[in-house]
């Protein structure tokens, strides 16, 4: 059946997605297909192949807008035949009403070709784990009597010291009952270190993580210990206060694109925001509650140039999908910038030097 339906994606794109155990929001590329949507993450510019999920779309339940997510207006509601909620947030009204139109319709298109019948609904099955703060985990591992003992750890001749065994890490929470099998601790601790909470050290964590993405091991082999730069967490603001006239002026688009950033040059979703009167280009972090930008810049004076896909322009690090292109600012700040589709990058040079030869 699958290979005469040959696959047709139907639409694609990012979206932001509230994860199930722990629930945080995270920048996912969308594929939907005719009886699923489909979710990747994008690591650096590249879509990995390693599929993160997907969501069966059968007498799937969609609740368009779905008004109870505090600072987030844009979040639509998928609810499976299990009774699985997903939480999908899009980058502007348009791009929502859009995403929810085509679900609906192949939700529809689905109960069609099974004779217009609806399954009943089962119980919710899965995790017992709800709304889990990683902060709070991370307060309890740190608690000097029931938290979780630091060693030093021998690893191929180099020992490390203040760290821990992934299995460890679960064993800790699962006796802790924060959750309540090995493959939940493993996804929490996943968390734990995609966050920043926790790092890798030697050579087996840190070969398992570059192979295998945001994944935790339990393995007692495998070595983890605090981040140092915890206590520098959240201090990093946007490059200048910005002020209450930058975000006055009008909206003229909206989107998600992929930001090079200044200090570790990594590839960053980020939702892109352009105003005219007075002209200004901010940007958000779209996977924080906070309203406020991560940062923007005056177009005045700005150039912008689509930059060849033909090779890694200096100054550009990491994997590159394409569409990239590039803005410079009066001050001189180069900022590198990578757009889903071809048609996309063209649409945002175009709105942007608009605005530099306006304002």
């Amino acid at each position: 059946m699958d290979s005469d339906k040959k696959k047709i994606v139907q639409k694609e794109g990012f979206m932001v997605k509230r994860g199930h155990l722990v629930h945080n929001w995270k920048a996912r590329w969308f594929v939907l297909m005719p009886d699923k949507l489909l979710y990747y993450k994008y690591d650096g510019g590249k879509r990995d192949s390693c599929q993160r999920g997907k969501i069966m779309l059968k007498d799937c339940v969609l609740t368009c807008p779905y008004l109870e997510c505090e600072n987030r207006p844009l979040v639509f509601k998928l609810q499976t035949v299990n009774g699985v909620d997903h939480f999908l947030e899009a980058c502007s009204r348009e791009e929502r009403d859009e995403w929810a139109a085509d679900i609906s319709a192949a939700v529809d298109q689905l109960r069609l070709a099974d004779g217009g019948k609806t399954a009943s609904q089962e119980e919710p099955s899965g995790s017992q784990l709800h709304n889990i703060e990683l902060s709070k985990v991370l307060d309890s591992m740190y608690d000097v009597h029931s938290g979780i003992k630091m060693s030093s750890h021998v690893e191929q001749g180099s020992t490390y010291s203040n760290c821990f065994s992934g299995s460890a890490v679960v064993d800790w929470l699962v006796f802790m009952q924060l959750v309540l099998t090995r493959v939940e601790a493993v996804t929490l601790a996943s968390a734990l270190l995609e966050e920043g909470f926790l790092r890798t050290v030697g050579l087996k964590s840190v070969e398992a993580l570059r192979t295998a993405g945001e994944q935790f091991m339990d393995d007692s082999t495998a070595l983890y210990s605090f981040s140092e730069n915890l206590k520098k967490r959240g201090s990093v603001k946007a490059e200048t206060s910005l002020s209450a006239v930058e975000l006055s002026g009008k909206v003229m688009r909206r989107g998600f694109l992929l930001k090079q950033g200044h200090r570790r040059k990594n590839w960053k979703v980020r939702l892109f925001v352009l105003r005219s009167e007075p002209a200004f280009l901010h940007y958000y972090d779209p996977t924080k509650d906070d309203l406020s930008p991560a940062g923007g810049f005056s177009l005045r004076g700005c150039l912008v140039s689509s930059l060849d896909d033909n090779g890694v322009p200096s100054g550009v690090k990491g994997n590159i999908q394409g569409n990239l292109f590039k803005i410079i600012t009066q001050s001189d700040t180069h900022y590198f910038i990578q757009a889903p589709t071809h048609q996309e990058k063209m649409d945002w040079i175009d709105a942007i030097r608009e605005q530099t030869s306006s304002s």
